[in-house]
């Protein structure tokens, strides 16, 4: 039997590129499933997407009754992925930042790993129409997490993956509580922790064509505070793990 591969996109007023997206993915692969999560967008994405299903019998949409964030859109997808008996679940963004033609190169490399992360840090790699304080920020932020949590993950912040479904079924999905960048961090935390095989490929990012940026304050300060949960709950566990038994008298 084939492998079956599912590409999971969460979506929050995303109507100018969702279309286009679905079609380009499809153009690779007909045989791709996509699941769309779409966060009760009031810009019409979800009716959008509802008139796709026909056209594209591969595409599935979860309409949530609002805006609940991005880690739970990802999980409420993974879980559909898994209970689909998806074989490979890719996550990318709907605005284009994630090219399509990469997914490609993140399945042939998930035949040889367990979590294929798109890296704008390795050789090869790099982002299109950012200004350098944005550039600056970022690899500054992926240094940080780099540092806290001796993670061995070049772009910690990526959200263009590729997971073989073991991996997600070795995670409590309804644990994850970070959204933004946080669910990425910790979603590469949580992989690399329970000793699964992380490998980064190159991709150039492209800052979105259409739309608005979801990017906010406490999406940053959510991510900062959380390298820290991590890396004091994983020294926290291995304190439980190792201490000294009781002397018995």
């Amino acid at each position: 039997m084939c492998p079956q591969f599912t590409i999971v996109i969460p979506t929050y007023n995303e109507n100018e590129n969702i279309e286009t997206l679905s079609r380009d993915i499809l153009a690779l692969n007909k045989n791709f499933q996509i699941i769309v999560v779409d966060d009760n967008s009031p810009d019409g994405t979800g009716n959008i997407l509802d008139n796709l299903v026909p056209k594209y019998p591969s595409l599935k949409v979860v309409h949530r009754s609002k805006k609940s964030g991005l880690g739970s859109a990802y999980g409420e997808g993974f879980k559909l992925a898994l209970e689909e008996k998806a074989d490979f679940i890719l996550q990318m963004d709907a605005d284009f930042s994630h090219q399509p033609a990469y997914i490609p190169r993140l399945l042939e490399a998930a035949k040889h790993a367990d979590l294929v992360i798109g890296s704008r840090y390795v050789r090869g790699g790099g982002i299109k129409n950012w200004n350098f304080t944005r550039r600056f920020l970022s690899r500054l932020a992926n240094l940080y997490v780099r540092i806290v949590t001796a993670m061995p993950v070049s772009d910690a912040t990526s959200g263009f993956k590729c997971f073989r479904r073991e991996v997600l079924e070795n995670i409590d999905l309804d644990k994850i509580s970070s959204e933004g960048y946080g669910f990425q961090i910790e979603m590469n935390y949580l992989v690399w922790q329970k000793g699964f095989r992380i490998k980064e490929i190159p991709i150039i990012f492209y800052e979105r064509r259409l739309g608005k940026s979801k990017l906010s304050r406490r999406i940053i300060a959510e991510a900062l505070w959380l390298v820290w949960r991590l890396r004091l709950s994983h020294r926290w566990t291995q304190m439980k793990r190792y201490r000294l038994a009781p002397l018995e008298i």
